[in-house]
């Protein structure tokens, strides 16, 4: 029985990959401060973090896979993990500057992301600590994540509106594009670096194909069994006020990851999965304002076209 290490396992990714895991036979250890439910059959590293002490030094694990967000976050673990094998890193596609050629390859300059920020600048010192540190420690750079366990309010905000029988409010004419990766893809290609253990350590992993938003909201209105009423927002208004993407279209080349694992799941069966699961756990996902900014600053303005 193979040792896997996940930091967190409490939210989203890190739960799903341990509940992955454990399904699969493995001994699942979770690090985090048991302050959520953890999933059924894993085994509890209560600790921060940011001080660990010793609590990890006489284990060995066969993997660890770190879902960290600063270079601190992996500098504190490496410290203080004794023994293990292989180290995964899941980073981020946010360490892609917006200016640069897209798609966006493994050799695409990093750097500072208007939409993203710190949070990309964090994950590209993350990246960097981690590489000097364990040059045979693989790194993934997905685009958005989604599926079940899903906390992010995303495919749920439209999931909301589609139960509510709301018209979708679109940003312009619903042309911009998204890329998405569901997490049990994400865990299968984790299981093909275990198994292959590729000369390449760096991977972008996602869907090969991308979707409009207008494509995208149409697939989940079908899902929850309604067909949607358009309304297109043509007003310079900041779209995050109203819509669960930022108003940036960007694109990652899959290629290398095509070459071990070329098949995903379909986005229509991810989001079947996904609403499977919101149904029974909506009280899980972190809800933002969009409904009540668009009851309240378009729905009484003019800035609409049907």
């Amino acid at each position: 029985m193979k040792k896997i290490l996940i930091t967190g396992g409490t939210v989203f990714v890190s739960r799903y990959m341990a509940e992955y895991y454990i399904a699969k036979g493995y001994e699942v250890y979770v690090l985090n401060r048991n302050s959520k439910k953890q999933s059924v059959g894993t085994k509890l590293i209560e600790a921060d973090r940011h001080n660990l002490g010793e609590v990890l030094r006489q284990l060995y694990f066969d993997v660890v896979i770190d879902t960290a967000y600063t270079s601190q976050d992996v500098a504190l673990l490496l410290d203080a993990l004794g023994s293990y094998e292989e180290y995964i890193l899941i980073s981020s596609s946010a360490v892609y500057p917006e200016y640069c050629v897209q798609p966006f390859t493994e050799e695409t300059p990093l750097g500072v992301n208007k939409y993203w920020g710190k949070y990309g600048t964090d994950k590209i010192e993350a990246e960097e600590t981690l590489m000097k540190r364990k040059p045979t420690a693989y790194i993934l750079r997905p685009p958005y994540l989604y599926g079940s366990m899903n906390n992010i309010y995303r495919e749920a905000f439209v999931f909301d509106c589609a139960l509510k029988n709301r018209p979708f409010y679109l940003p312009k004419n619903g042309e911009m594009k998204l890329q998405f990766f569901h997490v049990h893809d994400l865990c299968r290609f984790i299981d093909i670096i275990l198994e292959k253990k590729p000369y390449q350590h760096i991977f972008n992993v996602g869907n090969k194909e991308t979707i409009s938003v207008c494509k995208w909201v149409e697939l989940i209105y079908h899902i929850v069994g309604k067909q949607v009423e358009f309304v297109n927002v043509f007003d310079d208004i900041e779209q995050k006020n109203y819509f669960s993407f930022y108003d940036y279209e960007y694109y990652l080349d899959v290629s290398k990851q095509c070459k071990l694992m070329n098949d995903t799941k379909s986005l229509h069966d991810g989001l079947k999965d996904a609403f499977v699961w919101y149904k029974y756990n909506s009280d899980k996902v972190n809800k933002k304002t969009y409904l009540n900014y668009i009851d309240n600053n378009l729905i009484r303005t003019n800035v609409i076209e049907k």
